[in-house]
């Protein structure tokens, strides 16, 4: 089979050293604006030469972002091509159109390193389902986001600190906001439960609270209660309805999660039969993310289907996120009010107050955040 690679950064240049290994691929074309030495004989700028070649089977789309992504990938489905992708942002923002254009068109869409890069995380969802009922999804997807907050648990420092280490190492981007502001975890949430459950959910249907606000003084807070802070995805079906919700979360150390160090995922899934299966290793990075791309070309060259809606389970598409109930943390500026019947505990400094919620609604919780500057706000899960 030959392939086309659109764009040769980090991903790209990974998945073709990975391909080099794969028996019956051959890259034939790779679309990029900057001259590439080694293989400018297969380089192009114009991907009118890659639709339009009828040798082409497959093409790996690994510019990122939406545009001009979105009508590459399209385009070569309408042409025909098989496609595969990393893109999380892409498959998150327009997933029923990519779906939707795959099935029309009778080529496979197929977007495995879209949310835990190298980790088989969302093929053994799809592959979960087929004969089974998916309850749960959950976890950590963002190494960024969990680099630093292991970082300030273990040596003190604040979080412009450890973000700036994270950048030095490659392991957070020049502008991080997608990070840590959850934005990331967010589009890998949306991937997630559309796949666990057949539903279609929308990145603006899930609410989310990011890292960004977090200070040292939180980190002793809860290091002195027994706590650790991660920040994680959350997806759960009851009935009809579906929660899902993003947040950093304050975990005892008897949860997995809790144990996750540097930047390593851990993403679980718990199936009515199976019960609950977790997948754990690096969710980034050039050859474990490119190999995971490889792996779907060879799934389709080996006419393995990927399946999107098998064993469809009557779930809503609209998020509720009214009975999903926990306590909460919120540290506030000294002197800010808050609703004295929602208070569990509290302890005071001259700059802040740390609250223990009692058992709130989700939903309430995430309006109540969003309402107060300068605050940090995090789930409790005991």
């Amino acid at each position: 089979m030959k392939i086309a690679i659109l764009g040769f950064g980090t991903v790209g240049s990974g998945a073709y050293e990975a391909a080099k290994s794969a028996n019956g691929i051959e890259v034939k074309r790779i679309l990029d604006r900057r001259a590439l030495s080694e293989h400018d004989d297969m380089r192009t700028t114009d991907f009118n030469d890659i639709v339009n070649d009828s040798e082409i089977d497959l093409v790996a789309e690994c510019m990122g972002g939406i545009h001009p992504a979105l009508d590459y990938v399209l385009a070569a489905m309408e042409s025909g091509k098989h496609v595969v992708t990393p893109n999380k942002a892409l498959v998150s923002a327009h997933y029923d159109e990519l779906m939707e254009c795959a099935a029309r068109n009778h080529v496979e869409f197929r977007f495995t390193p879209a949310a835990g890069g190298g980790i088989p995380w969302l093929y053994n969802l799809q592959r979960s389902r087929r004969c089974d009922t998916i309850e749960e999804v959950h976890g950590i997807v963002n190494g960024t986001c969990n680099y630093i907050l292991d970082s300030m648990h273990t040596n003190g420092k604040d979080f412009g600190e450890i973000l700036k280490e994270a950048q030095d190492l490659g392991y957070a981007e020049r502008d991080p906001s997608a990070d840590i502001e959850g934005f990331d975890t967010l589009r890998k949430c949306v991937i997630s439960t559309n796949l666990a459950f057949g539903t279609r959910v929308r990145e603006e249907d899930i609410p989310v609270i990011g890292i960004s606000a977090i200070t040292s003084a939180d980190i002793n807070f809860f290091n002195r209660h027994g706590y650790v802070c991660r920040l994680l995805m959350n997806s759960e079906v009851s009935g009809s309805r579906i929660s899902a919700y993003v947040e950093p979360t304050l975990l005892t150390p008897n949860h997995l999660e809790a144990n996750v160090k540097a930047n390593f995922n851990l993403i679980s899934l718990t199936g009515k039969n199976v019960g609950t299966l977790s997948f754990y290793g690096q969710g980034a990075g050039k050859m474990p993310t490119g190999t995971s791309l490889v792996h779907d070309m060879i799934d389709i060259n080996e006419g393995i289907g990927f399946s999107h809606a098998a064993n469809e389970q009557a779930v809503s598409s609209e998020v509720d996120n009214t009975l999903e109930q926990h306590p909460y943390y919120f540290r506030l500026p000294a002197g800010t009010d808050f609703p004295a019947d929602r208070i569990a505990s509290e302890e005071k400094s001259d700059r802040s107050r740390y609250i223990i919620t009692r058992s709130m609604s989700v939903s309430e919780a995430h309006k109540m955040a969003a309402s107060y500057d300068g605050a940090f706000v995090a789930g409790i899960k005991e």
